[in-house]
């Protein structure tokens, strides 16, 4: 089997590359900026894909997911694909710093097409998600959760109708793009998140998205494990 994990900060994924032991291959996605790491695990193949850098700053956002998420499954072609990485949730919901979830549905949140069904659906996105993601979470014990994008860390009200019109629980930056390139090549994905911040608290976003990184990363990484193990123990 082989599995590629997405991932938009270097921060987010070094506990991850840390505890696996996994090697860099330098240059492996040139002339992108997009690093890949890898290792076997009694013979199955893992990868750990990061957007990269430019400017001096890891490049977040949909449109460097999308592109990672691309030269991944064109080089690699990976059986599945996870995205893992932190977000923000909803008090309202439950939610609290460092949970970790496994998301049961993916869509944008900040496309706000005009025009008919067929636009909308479209600019929402609502894209399939690995079949087994309900199967793993209830055997782990995670908890699950709507994961919505959008391209700014801050919410507008508008984001926030959408949100929760839509049922939405988690907020970040990368997963429904990376659901749609898997949509196009027919790869499927899993989210795997970790709360690093309250949408409905009043607190400064990215003042508490950068004192609770390193937990949540930490934590991201204890699932990424967890959820490793059973697919290969069950592969």
């Amino acid at each position: 089997m082989k599995i590629c994990f997405i991932v938009a900060m270097q921060a987010e994924a070094q506990p991850f590359i840390d505890r696996f032991g996994v090697s860099e291959a330098p240059g492996f996605f040139l002339p992108l900026p997009c690093k890949m790491y890898q290792t076997d695990i009694d013979g199955n193949k893992l990868y750990v894909v990061l957007n990269g850098q430019q400017q001096g700053s890891d490049l977040v956002g949909c449109e460097a997911a999308s592109v990672a998420t691309m030269a991944a499954i064109q080089q690699l072609h990976p059986d599945l694909v996870i995205n893992s990485g932190t977000c923000g949730a909803f008090k309202k919901n439950g939610a609290a710093i460092g949970d970790v979830y496994i998301s049961n549905g993916v869509m944008f949140h900040d496309r706000r097409v005009p025009g008919d069904d067929a636009w909308g659906t479209q600019s929402l996105g609502n894209y399939p998600i690995f079949d087994r993601a309900a199967e793993i979470a209830n055997a782990i014990g995670f908890k699950m959760g709507k994961v919505t994008t959008g391209s700014s860390l801050d919410m507008q009200p508008c984001d926030l109708q959408i949100i929760e019109e839509n049922h939405g629980e988690l907020k970040d930056m990368e997963g429904a793009a990376v659901a749609f390139v898997c949509s196009l090549f027919k790869t499927p994905i899993m989210l795997i998140k970790s709360v690093t911040d309250l949408c409905d608290e009043s607190a400064e976003t990215f003042e508490i998205f950068k004192k609770n990184l390193a937990m949540a990363s930490h934590a991201i990484a204890d699932a990424n494990e967890k959820v490793i193990n059973y697919l290969l123990k069950k592969s």
